[in-house]
């Protein structure tokens, strides 16, 4: 068997053994619950469902301020309540992310001329971790996102090794890909943006480096045009999805004015408190592993400086994750401490194909101690599966992130569901409520509903049987409408529960609730 065939059977082998890690891993979660435990997961599928399925369907539920990508790869399938309900319309994105970036990360190795140990050491380090194995068992959006970064910035290496222009064009496509799940992937464009611009500028002259830098942005700067386009035709503000009212800026607004964005206007801080996240979701010997390796393939004489340079790609995360911290675009709590909870702790798993590579690469750099290397890695995996460690669980199960609404959406599973009558509702704020009912979805009237909306927030008592909002919260748009109107004093306070509380009209007035959708052809 020549070399070829060996490494095709050994690729093989990885890619068979990451499919199996990833059903298997899909299935226990589903089984045990946690794989909706996320409330972004929920709202996840229900962005998809309601383009499909609602009141008012249509692609214009994709929405503003979640990006569309993955909601969009949805459609084909969030139709049929199972693929809706058990996660697996997004999930089944999660896992073939999963199964690309791994064999990603061996592609990235074998470009850097490392040894099969090196690449195989890599991939495990990646797949073999408890953080990523449950995050691609959801509907989160952070798998799709590594792999389309990590397709984009190998395509790069390859384009810096080879100067064909067809694998400069394929990684602005992936990175194009990758501006339309998350943010995120804006600054990998900038980032790469320079280099391309740099290494061409450097390798032949100024003209050239213009024109393969516009074919670069043209392609890879698509995605965000659109998405500027998609604003201004739908809610009338190219950049409502930046300042809108439910833009990550206004609820970061509210989180500064309750004094819990400490990290606003503090580097020090942003940093220390991305990098605590990065050695969670890492298990921290694999970082500090990563970087020793990444320090030992820039000094590395036989790798030529555009290779050196495209890999620093892969640290793009890093530098946006400390920045959005900084400036107060993101918020990320890690219990004790910013915060007695977590939140958005995940972020820290965006360098988990940085440090999987650096680390392969430190694996075939390190002469005779590289079993002790390998041996050690092996060690920490072992232990933090066996004991379950996992950031990411936590931060699903009890931190911030998840919402216990067992209670409300119990009760709309068990009374509403046999009783005639719309819910109002904002999705904004309960989106997990919707989710986790179990009802349909033409059932519920919220902000996207269009016309039912707007009736039902001005003249509640003609539309809603049952209101769900936080009573004296005007966060919460249905309480802050719904609450001024003459129509409001038409409910009792049914329930009074942790994270909504339940109204119903009084028995005197279901006569004149309208029970079937009226409103045809929205546009």
């Amino acid at each position: 068997m020549n070399v070829t065939n060996s490494s095709r059977l050994f690729l093989r082998l990885i890619f068979t053994s990451l499919v199996v890690l990833s059903v298997v891993y899909y299935l226990r979660f589903l089984q045990n619950g946690l794989g909706l435990a996320y409330n972004d997961a929920r709202s996840h599928l229900d962005i998809g469902r309601r383009v499909v399925e609602g009141l008012k369907p249509g692609l214009a539920q994709l929405g503003s301020v979640w990006l569309p990508l993955t909601h969009a790869l949805m459609i084909p399938t969030i139709g049929n309540d199972f693929m809706w309900h058990s996660g697996l319309s997004g999930a089944i994105q999660s896992m073939a992310a999963f199964v690309a970036t791994g064999i990603l990360i061996y592609k990235f190795l074998e470009r850097l001329k490392v040894g099969s140990l090196g690449r195989l050491v890599g991939v495990a380090v990646f797949a073999v971790n408890l953080n990523v194995l449950y995050l691609q068992s959801t509907a989160m959006t952070e798998l799709m996102l590594l792999a389309t970064m990590t397709a984009g910035c190998y395509k790069l290496l390859v384009w810096h090794q080879t100067d064909n222009l067809l694998e400069l064009i394929q990684s602005a496509f992936w990175i194009m890909l990758s501006t339309l799940i998350r943010y995120d992937g804006w600054f990998l464009l900038l980032f790469s943006t320079i280099l391309v611009a740099l290494h061409t500028w450097k390798k032949k002259n100024y003209s050239t480096a213009e024109g393969m830098t516009i074919i670069f942005c043209t392609l890879g700067g698509l995605g965000i045009a659109l998405w500027f386009l998609w604003n201004q035709l739908i809610f009338k503000d190219a950049l409502y999805f930046a300042f809108g009212p439910f833009s990550a800026r206004a609820q970061q607004a509210q989180l500064s004015a309750a004094g819990v964005l400490a990290t606003k206007g503090n580097l020090g801080l942003s940093t220390k408190i991305y990098f605590y996240a990065l050695m969670y979701n890492s298990y921290t010997l694999p970082a500090i592993l990563g970087l020793i390796g990444a320090i030992i393939l820039l000094k590395d004489k036989a790798l030529s400086l555009s290779t050196k340079l495209a890999s620093l790609t892969l640290l793009a995360p890093l530098a946006f994750n400390i920045l959005a911290l900084y400036l107060g675009f993101s918020v990320l709590f890690v219990q004790g401490l910013s915060g007695n909870t977590w939140f958005n702790v995940r972020y820290g798993v965006m360098l988990m194909p940085s440090i999987a590579i650096f680390l392969g690469f430190l694996v075939h750099k390190a002469g005779h101690l590289r079993w002790t290397v390998v041996g050690l890695t092996a060690f920490v995996l072992f232990f933090a599966m066996a004991n379950q460690d996992a950031v990411t669980i936590d931060d699903a199960r009890v931190g911030a992130s998840q919402k216990n609404v067992s209670e409300v959406a119990g009760f709309l599973n068990t009374y509403a569901k046999n009783q005639p009558g719309f819910i109002l509702i904002s999705a904004a704020s309960h989106d997990a409520i919707i989710f986790s009912s179990g009802l349909p979805m033409k059932r519920f009237i919220h902000e996207g509903t269009g016309a039912y909306w707007e009736a039902a927030t001005t003249a509640p008592e003609r539309w809603a049987r049952w209101i769900i909002m936080r009573t004296y919260d005007d966060n919460d748009l249905t309480w802050k409408f719904v609450s001024r109107t003459q129509g409001f004093s038409s409910y009792d306070l049914l329930f009074h529960l942790p994270f909504a509380d339940v109204y119903e009209i009084r028995s005197d007035y279901l006569s004149q609730l309208q029970y079937q959708p009226v409103f045809k052809n929205q546009k």
